[in-house]
């Protein structure tokens, strides 16, 4: 992947200091052909509001709901990812986080970075190829982003990889996560939960086929996962899975929006 060029670093309102330890999922990210059709869909689908993040010169949005907000979205220029969500990891120190990262096997799409006013961050991957974000905020007021219970917010973040064993061991030794409970899919193998300071934060699971994408997924909170799926259909997005009941009575659900990019929801029927 080349680097994006440098107009693009324009990012979050997440921190990582204060109740965000180093390891913590602090921002949530969307990389879309079409912003204007994106805050539309996701607006529909999960209630969003959208905003310019104010920045001269880049169209970053910002997504919020009742009042919070929990991610950002921007066209994906020539040299970035496909249409995708991606996830910001809020990390103590930037740059020690991206040499470590590189030592462990994984790479640099785009080096550490300062954002004025905002914090630092870097566009990194995994060993197994999977992007994601490594940030430090500038600010001590906590990332409510990910927030396991609350309807639009990020409620689960889960790992599609090639290689499970070798990706909770990088993840581990990175950010201090914690191997949790298994959940056994058959051929498949486990369903691997992840933990972080006590809290369920995702799970790990090897791809399903060989053509299947690496990738972080997101769930996303709804109030009512029923109207939630209408909402996609009718937005033209695609139900690729559920929904299915989940342990505690909830439902889940995988789609992908009209631009391509994939995404889960979760919640109750009401």
């Amino acid at each position: 992947m080349s680097d994006p060029a440098p107009e693009v670093a324009v990012k979050p309102t997440g921190e990582t200091r204060g109740r965000n330890p180093h390891g913590s999922f602090i921002w949530y990210e969307l990389l879309t052909t079409d912003p204007d059709a994106a805050a539309i869909f996701y607006g529909n689908v999960v209630g969003w509001r959208t905003r310019s993040a104010g920045q001269a010169g880049v169209d970053y949005r910002l997504l919020s709901i009742d009042g919070t907000d929990i991610g950002g979205l921007m066209k994906s220029e020539e040299g970035m990812p496909p249409p995708v969500w991606l996830g910001y990891i809020g990390v103590d120190d930037v740059d020690a986080a991206a040499t470590t990262i590189k030592e462990a096997g994984g790479a640099i799409h785009v080096p550490p970075t300062d954002i004025p006013n905002v914090g630092r961050f870097a566009m990194v991957g995994d060993p197994q190829g999977v992007v994601f974000y490594i940030m430090r905020g500038n600010m001590d007021q906590a990332s409510t982003a990910f927030a396991g219970m609350t309807p639009g917010h990020c409620r689960w973040n889960e790992l599609v990889t090639t290689d499970q064993a070798a990706a909770l061991d990088f993840y581990i030794d990175q950010f201090s996560w914690e191997k949790g409970d298994a959940m056994p899919m058959g051929e498949a193998g486990d369903y691997r939960f992840i933990n972080h300071h006590g809290e369920m934060i995702g799970a790990m699971m090897n791809r399903m086929d060989a053509k299947q994408r690496p990738m972080w997924n997101f769930y996303f909170g709804v109030r009512d996962i029923d109207a939630a799926v209408e909402a996609v259909r009718a937005s033209d997005g695609t139900i690729t899975f559920g929904p299915q009941e989940i342990p505690g009575g909830e439902y889940a659900v995988n789609a992908i929006d009209p631009q391509g990019a994939a995404f889960g929801l979760v919640g109750p029927r009401t």
